[in-house]
């Protein structure tokens, strides 16, 4: 299993790389999506929440250090 917090530039390579050790299916889930940072066009097949490209703090999330233990998510201004 490979987990990211958020999806904003995963590679087309990793995904052949999951299917070269012989993975028979790859799925891609990500709590928060940034399409506008991706860098190739892998869209994951299941999203919680599609961002702008903001920097977003909170639930698990952090800036410097701080912030990441907020319950909920906030963008930083």
């Amino acid at each position: 299993h490979t987990v990211r917090h958020s999806f904003p530039t995963r590679r087309s390579s990793d995904l052949a790389g999951l299917h070269a050790a012989g993975a028979a299916t790859v799925r891609v889930c990500a709590l928060l999506d940034k399409p506008s940072r991706r860098k190739t066009p892998v869209t994951p097949d299941y999203a919680g929440f599609v961002v702008e490209n903001r920097f977003v703090v909170g639930y698990g999330l952090d800036y410097e250090e701080r912030f990441r233990t907020l319950p909920e998510f906030h963008v930083l201004a």
